[in-house]
């Protein structure tokens, strides 16, 4: 069933990297990541009333993080998280992906601290997954890059590579009221609940002046939370502030709104 968030031509990835097509297959066929896709959805959803945090969400992270890349890419920024540890170009889209999947398995724990529960699950997994596309070396290599973008995608942590920056604010920009709309319907009013109902679509395309525009439609002020407390929040430290630019416009007809455009 849907949940009312929409997709971009952003979703539908063709990429021309085999390596990552394969990569991306082997999760979405993997029985024990996609069992733990949606197993992280019960503490935060049904136990304690927040947005989703399952496969949806993961889908919608890791496709706008791999727009990120693109976007980024084309536009001649640097990534140094493959580079420094002597890795291929082909590599960075894949610590993306990997990282994008694996970044809140740690919600099975429990939603408070997850990203730090989320380091040893995601560790198991990638010591199966990896050796199926690496080398010894490469797989620890590639492995330590992951777990350091799933790491800072919390907000406490600083990312020190552009992929980890891009897994982090990839994870804000799920914002779409759809994320919201199962603890709403069960009578969730907390601010993450309400402030997502607010928003009805993000963009991602080339920026004017900026490698990435982030366009976001919602229709009452209530979205402002969304935008300039949590994914503000995430753009700051990501390393990528520059790079990136944020606009916000409320939609509502007529001339009272309280909040009619933000931008970052």
């Amino acid at each position: 069933m849907s949940d009312g968030r929409s997709y971009d031509a952003e979703a539908d990835h063709a990429f021309p990297d085999e390596r990552l097509n394969e990569v991306l297959t082997f999760l979405d066929d993997d029985e024990e990541v996609q069992a733990y896709l949606e197993a992280q959805n019960v503490n935060p959803v049904a136990r304690m009333r927040y947005n989703d945090h399952g496969a949806k969400h993961v889908s919608i992270v890791r496709d706008k993080a791999l727009t990120l890349y693109e976007l980024l890419h084309a536009d001649g920024v640097e990534f140094n998280g493959a580079a420094d540890e002597g890795l291929e170009p082909a590599d960075e889209p894949v610590i993306v992906a990997l990282a994008a999947t694996l970044h809140d398995v740690g919600h099975v724990v429990h939603r408070d601290e997850h990203p730090y529960y989320s380091i040893p699950l995601a560790a198991d997994l990638l010591d199966r997954i990896l050796p199926e596309f690496y080398g010894t070396a490469d797989a620890v290599r590639v492995k330590g890059e992951v777990l350091h973008a799933i790491l800072c995608h919390h907000t406490e942590e600083t990312p020190l590579t552009t992929e980890a920056g891009i897994v982090r604010l990839a994870d804000g920009l799920d914002m779409e009221r759809g994320r919201s709309r199962y603890p709403y319907e069960s009578g969730g009013r907390g601010i993450n609940t309400v402030s997502s109902q607010a928003i009805e679509k993000v963009t991602l395309s080339t920026g004017d002046g900026a490698a990435v525009l982030v366009e976001i439609e919602m229709h009452n002020a209530a979205g402002v939370y969304q935008v300039d407390e949590l994914l503000k929040a995430k753009l700051s430290g990501s390393g990528l502030e520059e790079h990136v630019r944020i606009i916000a416009v409320n939609t509502t007809d007529g001339g009272d709104n309280i909040v009619e455009r933000i931008e970052l």
